[in-house]
């Protein structure tokens, strides 16, 4: 039976795009240079003093790291780049592009036997590194099969003493004598081909490596900056890991308009540095979108505020509905302690329960959902800033066409099945893994992001569930575990959970395993009586789903999931 149930939409005024559409690396440079002495970024440096640094100075440096690069031998070669987020390592990014080479970001998390044989794998022949890796990479200067060039952001002085150790100081000191000889950068001579390598994040236990083209890169950043309700006058600070294409790719986005960047140094300070640099808007992954507002909560619980802020949610409802708005009024203080300008936030990289939209909107912050995929550069929809659909990812970004493959209709009268994607912003596939490229097309071209999805008459679309999670129970039905996720995600007992599907006798059972917020009670409480209670509000719970739905187990642990840099549960480590 279709349910006919409302979706809520939120409407606002459409605006103007101020932005240029960039094709390749060169036209995005020209858009940097265009926005002169704008301050580009602001940064922690020694002693967390904070250094500022404009787009001109910014452009100055992509121009000499790249002739630097040129001069030791990396143009058109393989470089890696892995470290934190940072001036060095966005100009490192672009130069290596702008040179005509191939940017191979790496996650600063993994071990270096990993580091190694990743970059084996894909021939790289240089890497930059951040001073954290100062010293690690003592085996891999010695014996490594294609690395030749290993340049480091900040060597101390042992790292500087090693033969083939090569400072990023003295790379831009040979860029600015090599742009004095005359050195400009090379044209593109080929958009379309390889430009950039990524490896997946592995949560189902394997990493493949992306390949993405200029034209693929460059697509989703013209696309972001058309959909996204952003200005040249925002400030942003750059929370997420820089290699994770997600992150990148919303940082050249800002850079595109002209915004203002500020580099997070810590996540233990994140807090700290929101009131510093007074954001006004910020791109999260839904966990930092939940630990802010368990934040609040805390914060106001602590400080005997709860009635308060309870009542100043049904204000700001009721008076919203009649047009006045009085959040920022009401909310101030709430809102100061994320430094009193965050008016929005980008949130894509998982899923994030409806809810958390309605919470910030009611306090006068604005959610805009996404979705995307390290194989689509990564963008693929973004929910209309003018007209959002609470729970929906939006329409297909402009790059791009989305469709469904599937023929079952849903509860909700739409057919669901499969989230396919074709446009320019589509990898050119996986390095050297033709049975994985095989499997991630269909024979008419279309990428198959593994993601169950349906869309709705305005051609919005939502997902569902993860194709590789689907549990199948013995009377046939499908119960994607992401849909019961969201449910106990409401519950303010439970940190984190997974459900899985456990087979014995030909019979499925669905099992919560729970990650408590032991914050909820008082210290001392034994595991027992904490597992006690949250098993009598999960079976509450199951009163709202369909008796195949509900969960028949549950399960407590003591520490948080292992997760993926992009904090994404491992799921694969879970039986």
């Amino acid at each position: 039976m279709k349910n006919t149930k409302p979706v809520k939409i939120h409407t606002a005024k459409k605006t103007k795009r101020q932005y240029e559409r960039v094709s390749n690396v060169l036209d995005y440079y020209r858009v940097l240079e265009k926005h002169g002495n704008r301050v580009a970024f602001s940064y922690f440096g020694e002693k967390r003093k904070l250094i500022d640094m404009t787009y001109a100075q910014f452009t100055k440096m992509i121009r000499r790291t790249a002739a630097g690069l040129a001069k030791i031998g990396l143009e058109g070669k393989r470089v890696a780049i892995i470290g934190e987020t940072s001036v060095q390592w966005l100009a490192s990014y672009l130069a290596i592009l702008s040179i005509g080479g191939v940017a191979i970001p790496m996650d600063k998390e993994l071990e270096i036997e990993a580091i190694e044989g990743f970059l084996d794998g894909v021939e790289a022949e240089g890497i930059i590194y951040s001073a954290s890796f100062n010293g690690k990479f003592s085996n891999t200067q010695k014996e490594h099969k294609s690395l030749k060039h290993f340049i480091a952001i900040a060597p101390n002085e042992a790292e500087s003493a090693v033969e083939n150790v090569v400072s990023f100081e003295k790379v831009l000191e040979m860029g600015k004598a090599a742009r004095k000889e005359g050195y400009r950068f090379p044209p593109v001579k080929d958009r379309e081909g390889l430009a950039e390598m990524l490896f997946t994040s592995g949560t189902t236990g394997t990493s493949k490596c992306v390949m993405l083209s200029q034209k693929n890169i460059f697509a989703a950043v013209s696309s972001a900056a058309e959909t996204v309700d952003f200005y040249p006058d925002d400030v942003i600070v750059s929370v997420l890991p820089i290699h994770h294409t997600y992150e990148l790719a919303c940082l050249l986005a800002a850079m595109d308009y002209g915004m203002h960047i500020c580099i997070n140094d810590s996540l233990s300070r994140v807090l700290k540095n929101f009131k510093l640099f007074k954001p006004t808007a910020l791109v999260l992954v839904p966990l930092f979108v939940y630990t802010i507002y368990k934040k609040i909560w805390t914060e106001a619980k602590k400080t005997g505020r709860d009635k308060k802020l309870k009542l100043g949610l049904s204000a700001s409802r009721a008076m919203t509905s009649i047009g006045i708005d009085k959040r920022r009024k009401i909310f101030g203080e709430v809102l100061d302690s994320f430094g009193g300008r965050v008016e929005k936030i980008i949130c894509g990289g998982a899923a994030l329960n409806p809810r958390m939209i309605e919470f910030f909107e009611s306090i006068g912050i604005s959610i805009y959902e996404g979705f995307g995929i390290t194989e689509c550069s990564p963008l693929v929809c973004v929910t209309p800033y003018y007209a959002r659909k609470y729970g929906s990812v939006g329409p297909a970004v402009p790059c791009c066409q989305i469709r469904i493959d599937g023929d079952e209709i849903n509860e909700k009268g739409f057919i669901e099945g499969e989230l396919q994607v074709k446009g320019d912003n589509v990898m050119l596939g996986y390095y050297n893994n033709p049975s994985a490229n095989a499997q991630a097309f269909t024979a008419d071209g279309w990428f198959r992001t593994g993601d169950m999805a349906y869309m709705d008459e305005d051609g919005y679309c939502f997902i569902t569930g993860r194709l590789k999670n689907l549990i199948v129970l013995e009377n046939g039905k499908n119960v994607f575990p992401e849909e019961i996720e969201e449910y106990l995600g409401e519950i303010d007992t439970i940190a984190e959970s997974v459900v899985l599907g456990r087979e014995k006798d030909e019979t499925v059972t669905l099992v919560a395993i729970v990650y408590p917020d032991y914050t909820k009670y008082p210290e001392g409480t034994s595991d027992s009586v904490i597992l006690d209670d949250i098993e009598d509000t999960i079976m509450a719970m199951n009163k709202k789903l369909p008796t195949y739905k509900q969960i028949k187990l549950v399960e407590l642990r003591n520490t948080p999931f292992e997760k993926t840099t992009s904090k994404k549960i491992k799921r694969h480590l879970l039986k």
